[in-house]
């Protein structure tokens, strides 16, 4: 019986880098996400805002982009296995993509609770 050999650590770490620039080149939700992460590191230069809010601010990106990766494994999949309208392939698509949501307009949210006192002081209305 044939053992399986699993690929060096290091091709494995090559796969998952191409599969994260894979999402960017080919998905344009992953492209604003980015676009979003880096205007996002901008302010946050820009106030100087504190260690814990960075934390949170990497949290979230990494939590979207990870998200918006994994709705686009469910959409490849589900395009693999069938090309006819199927109610479960369309929910699978539709949940992958609410979840992204989902976390998306949660991080939207936080975004407003961590910016919004800099940019009231900023103009000064607080």
């Amino acid at each position: 019986m044939k053992k399986n050999k699993k690929n060096p650590l290091y091709e494995s770490f090559g796969y998952a880098f191409e599969g994260i620039w894979t999402g960017i080149r080919k998905e344009r939700n992953m492209k604003i996400h980015c676009l979003a992460m880096v205007l996002v590191t901008a302010a946050g230069l820009f106030f100087g805002i504190s260690a814990v809010q960075w934390c949170i601010c990497l949290l979230l990106f990494g939590l979207i982009a990870a998200l918006e990766l994994v709705n686009t494994a469910v959409e490849a999949v589900v395009d693999l296995v069938t090309e006819e309208r199927k109610p479960l392939a369309k929910i699978a698509k539709d949940t992958a993509a609410g979840a992204v949501l989902f976390a998306a307009i949660m991080s939207v949210i936080i975004g407003c609770i961590i910016f919004l006192p800099y940019l009231l002081k900023l103009f000064g209305i607080m």
